[in-house]
């Protein structure tokens, strides 16, 4: 299983990004997918999840500018992230659980500043 993450870049402190993370691979089902960040000297930490049943969750500092969605037939989970901050720079990484394995994605930059 591989998974390719795209729309990282520079935006403007309340402006809008898009992730995406295609899953590619042979398995049966995502059980979990998510997106984490980390900035360097920091752990990584959970940005968002979506469950198969559709259940979501998110940290605290990006509820209500952050959204997490998937496309079970393109295989591919999306964070919509409006309002963006400063604080929101770091790499964002998606991970699933597919088949009860989990896996990582590259990381894509988002850098928010002026």
């Amino acid at each position: 299983v591989q998974l390719q993450a795209s729309g990282g870049g520079l935006v403007q402190p309340g402006g809008s990004l898009r992730l995406s993370c295609a899953a590619s691979g042979s398995f049966d089902s995502m059980n979990i997918m998510a997106w984490h960040r980390q900035v360097p000297g920091k752990q990584r930490e959970l940005v968002a999840v979506i469950t198969a049943g559709g259940s979501l969750n998110y940290a605290d500092s990006v509820q209500g500018r952050f959204t997490i969605s998937r496309d079970n037939a393109k295989r591919t989970v999306y964070l919509q992230m409006n309002s963006l901050k400063p604080e929101d720079t770091a790499v964002y990484y998606c991970r699933i659980v597919a088949d009860m394995v989990g896996y990582w994605g590259q990381g894509t930059l988002v850098t928010v500043s002026s």
